[in-house]
Order: structure tokens, then C-alpha cells, then sequence
């Protein structure tokens, strides 16, 4: 799948006939209805992939969409419902429950006795599902007399039961760029029977551009707002509706940014804020800030950014910037404009003048890579819980020890699995906190590097005392927390 060329042009016009309404939105009438339609998501869909490899075989298995809203994911089942001939089954799991699933297993098992059809049940929202429903749908999704097809906003790993998660595949969408979005409007303005050209809209290329890049990503949103804009547009002298950016405003209830004479986009504004907090420029950020808060930017999107800035570029340096930039967050919530800019700006002056450190994004990105290269590993038995006689059997927790029974309540046990022993991925820099951080974990180390030697030296000691004496020495009395958790 290749990304839509940029558009240079000034103006869409589309001269066409009649002005034939239909009551679904421009949104669902133009859903496309084969890959070769469907706009972006190529790190999923592009040529090769294994994803599109399977929906043009007709091979899908049960899939999880994961992504923002408006980004393909109800139109992707379609797709693959009508590229495999399956039987399409839309499920609320918000209106739905254990009851409509039964009448779901009980149609699928028609279909393919009957018809010789699969079914593809889609659950929208599928994170609001609980888990009697999950439980319900697993054996028909593990015997394949369902293909589940879940979408979901939240992370499925939170969301959903294990057991229903490892019989899916998980694909991650993302927000639709702005050249998408341009794409799917222009196609919107052309279409005479599904979309607007019959309304003979004369749309200026800014208003497009701006509802491109103020819809956060999202198609629905585009779409909706354009088809508002052209509805309520009055028509010229020569029949057409003409769309300008101030119409896109209205539809869309936002404000245009201020561009400068160099044409600075939304985009360009705030990667300019966050380089100044990076930058610790307070006076830049100050600025930048108050640019986009004259321009009608959403606050909490500038708070939300702020927010991840504390975590990304401030981390353990000072602690407390998280903590500042959350309650800039809710006291905007809590105030509204203007009084809680004013905690905006406060969180913006804190960041810009904390240290700065990026060494917990660093250390997240080199775990994930890990995880991603190594799997699954195995729990080192030492630290599983043993609630039961059996886990406790399979020596489960056996040989853990309680730290806080131990000098400077430390124990120098290892936790990591026993591929990844040793490995370190969280280097904290010489400022801030993370001085204290560093000093701190320099300390652990040199005493877990004694206590290795000590255990070394004891384990010595009681083979040369095994070989004196064929005496079994007796075990050491168990203490209660060595397996926390049992019951």
C-alpha cells in the first residue's frame, strides 16, 4: 500500500449532478469495501506483509485491532469478512451479553452446517467485555466456529483474558497522517454516488488542510465535519457550495493555529515547545505555549504533551516533574481557561528548568526490544508464587528470601530470568535524583557481589563438612513469608 502523494492544489471542485441525500453519514457510506480503497495502516497492510498476505488468501484466523478511533478498524472487518465469504456477525460489547452470545453460537453453527460459511463475529469495544462473556466466547473461538475480530482503544493486554488472547494475533493501528486523511476527504468530494460531489462543493484546499490536520487522525472526525461544512455551505450564483477555512472552523469548533510568515504548522508548534522544555528554555517555552493558547489549541492536548515530556525527558532526574505536570493537568480540567493556564504555564517554567534525563525511555525501549527478540521467558521458580500443595511440590518459591529478614534489608537475590542474567538496561545520569539513584544501585551491586562470594565460600565449607561426616544435617526451620501468598 503506498502513501497519497502530497496535494499542490489550491481548490477542490467537483461539477457534479444533482444533489441525491441518504440518510447513513458521509463517514459510513464512504467505508471502503476492498484493501485497494482502504488508506493507510501500511506497517500492517502494505505489500508482503503478513497481514495482507492473509485477508487476500482468505486465511484470516481471530484478530484483535488495537488503535485509536477512526483509524480503519470496523472497516478492516468488513474487508475481511467479504475477502474470506464469511458470515458477518456485528456484537456490542456494551449492549450485549452471555444470552446473545449463545444465539451467536448457536447461528454460527447453522451457517456452517447449513450454508458451509464461516463466522466472522466483530465485537466493537471489545475492552468492556467482562469476563463471563470472554469465558463464554473462548471454546467457540479456540474449536474455530468463530473467527473473532475484537477492536478495541485500550491495551488488550489489560482488557483481555489470557487464554482468548493468546488464540488472537494483536494488530496496532495508528492515527491516519494528514496526507491520509487529505486522500480520503478529496475522494469524499469526487464521489457522486456515495459522496459529496452531487452537493457540487467548491471546498478551498486550506479548509481541507485544516481539517486534515485538526482531526486528530481520526477519518470520522474528518469526514464528519467536511459533510457538515458542505451541508450547510450556501450556494453561489453558479449552484456550487463554496467551503472556506472559516466554514471549516465552524463545522469543526476549532480555531486555525496562528501561522507566522513561514507557514508553521500545528505539528511544528508543539515539537517546538517540547524542544524547548528539552532545550531548558524556559522563555521559548513560555512562548510557544501562549502561541498555541492564542491559536485555540485544545489545553489538555498542551497538557497531555507536558505530561509525557515529565516521564520522556525528565524522568528520575526530579521525580516530582511527573507529579507538576499531572496536577497542571487537573487543574486546567478543574479551572478551565483562562485562570487554569496559568497551571500550564507554571508546569511549562518547572520542566524547562528541571534536570533532564532519558534514561527510563531509554531503558523501556531496550527492555521491549528485549521482549521482542527473547519471548516468553520462563518466571525463575525462586520468585513464583505458591498459593498451592501442587506449585509447592513443583518447588515453586522455593529458596526465596524474605529481604527484610536480611542485613540492610537486602538479600541479593536474582530476579531476572535465567537467560537475561546480569543484563542491565536502566543507566541513570549523573544529575538530579538520579545521582542518588546511581549511588544507591552502586551500593546494592558491591553488596550482592559479597554476598555471592559469601555464599560461595559456604557452599565450600558444607561440601568439605558432607565429605568429613556421612551425618545429614537438619533442615532449617521454614520461615512464613519464604512463600508469600500461600494459602
Amino acid at each position: 500500500m503506498t502513501m497519497p502523494k502530497k496535494q499542490n492544489i489550491d481548490l477542490f471542485e467537483t461539477p457534479g449532478e444533482g444533489e441525491g441525500k441518504t440518510a447513513a453519514p458521509l463517514a459510513d457510506r464512504m467505508r471502503p469495501t476492498t484493501l485497494d480503497e482502504f488508506v493507510g495502516q501500511e506497517r500492517i497492510l502494505g505489500p508482503g506483509t503478513v497481514l495482507r498476505r492473509a485477508i487476500e488468501k482468505g486465511e484470516v484466523g481471530s484478530v484483535i485491532f488495537w488503535g485509536p478511533p477512526g483509524t480503519g478498524k470496523t472497516t478492516l472487518a468488513h474487508i475481511i469478512a467479504q475477502a474470506t465469504g464469511s458470515h458477518f456477525v456485528f456484537f456490542s460489547a456494551v449492549l450485549s451479553g452471555v444470552k446473545e452470545i449463545r444465539e451467536v453460537v448457536r447461528q454460527a453453527e447453522l451457517q456452517r452446517d447449513v450454508h458451509g460459511r464461516a463466522t466472522i463475529l466483530f465485537v466493537d469495544e471489545i475492552h468492556r467485555f467482562n469476563k463471563a462473556q470472554q469465558d463464554a466466547f473462548l471454546p467457540h473461538v479456540e474449536s474455530g466456529l468463530i473467527r473473532l475480530i475484537g477492536a478495541t482503544t485500550e491495551n488488550p493486554s489489560f482488557e483481555v483474558i489470557s487464554p482468548l488472547l493468546s488464540r488472537c494475533r494483536v494488530y496496532t493501528l495508528e492515527p491516519l497522517s494528514e496526507e491520509h486523511l487529505k486522500a480520503i476527504l478529496k475522494r469524499a468530494l469526487q464521489d457522486e454516488q456515495q459522496g459529496l460531489k452531487g452537493l457540487k462543493p467548491r471546498v478551498d484546499a486550506k479548509a481541507v488542510n485544516f481539517l486534515a490536520e485538526m482531526s486528530s487522525g481520526d477519518a470520522r472526525v474528518a469526514l464528519s465535519a467536511l459533510e457538515f461544512a458542505v451541508m450547510t455551505a450556501r450556494a453561489g450564483r453558479d449552484g456550487r457550495r463554496r467551503v472556506t477555512l472559516t466554514t471549516a472552523e465552524e463545522a469543526l469548533q476549532k480555531k486555525a493555529l496562528v501561522y507566522d510568515k513561514a507557514g508553521e504548522e500545528h505539528y511544528n508548534i508543539i515539537s517546538a515547545l517540547h524542544k524547548s522544555l528539552r532545550g531548558s528554555d524556559p522563555d521559548a517555552a513560555l512562548y510557544w505555549l501562549a502561541r498555541m493558547l492564542a491559536a485555540g489549541e485544545d489545553p489538555l492536548y498542551i497538557a497531555r504533551r507536558m505530561v509525557r515530556f515529565a516521564s520522556e525527558d525528565v524522568g528520575n532526574a526530579d521525580p516530582q516533574a511527573l507529579s507538576v505536570a499531572l496536577a497542571a493537568k487537573e487543574a486546567y480540567h478543574f479551572l478551565g481557561t483562562p485562570e487554569g493556564e496559568l497551571a500550564l504555564a507554571q508546569a511549562a517554567v518547572y520542566l524547562a528548568t528541571a534536570p533532564k534525563s532519558n534514561a527510563a525511555y531509554r531503558a523501556l525501549s531496550s527492555v521491549q526490544r528485549e521482549v521482542r527478540e527473547t519471548g516468553a521467558l520462563p518466571v525463575p521458580l525462586h520468585i513464583r508464587n505458591a498459593p498451592t500443595r501442587l506449585m509447592k511440590e513443583l518447588e515453586y518459591g522455593k529458596g526465596y528470601r524474605y529481604d527484610h529478614e536480611h542485613p540492610d534489608h537486602y538479600a541479593g537475590q536474582e530476579f531476572l530470568p535465567e537467560k537475561l542474567r546480569g543484563r542491565r538496561y536502566y543507566h541513570p545520569t549523573a544529575f538530579g535524583f538520579e545521582k542518588e539513584i546511581t549511588r544507591r544501585l552502586e551500593w546494592w551491586r558491591k553488596k550482592k557481589a559479597r554476598i555471592r562470594e559469601e555464599g560461595k565460600k559456604e557452599a565450600g565449607g558444607n561440601k568439605n563438612r558432607r565429605k568429613e561426616s556421612p551425618t545429614k544435617p537438619a533442615a532449617a526451620p521454614k520461615h512464613p513469608k519464604e512463600n508469600e501468598g500461600e494459602s
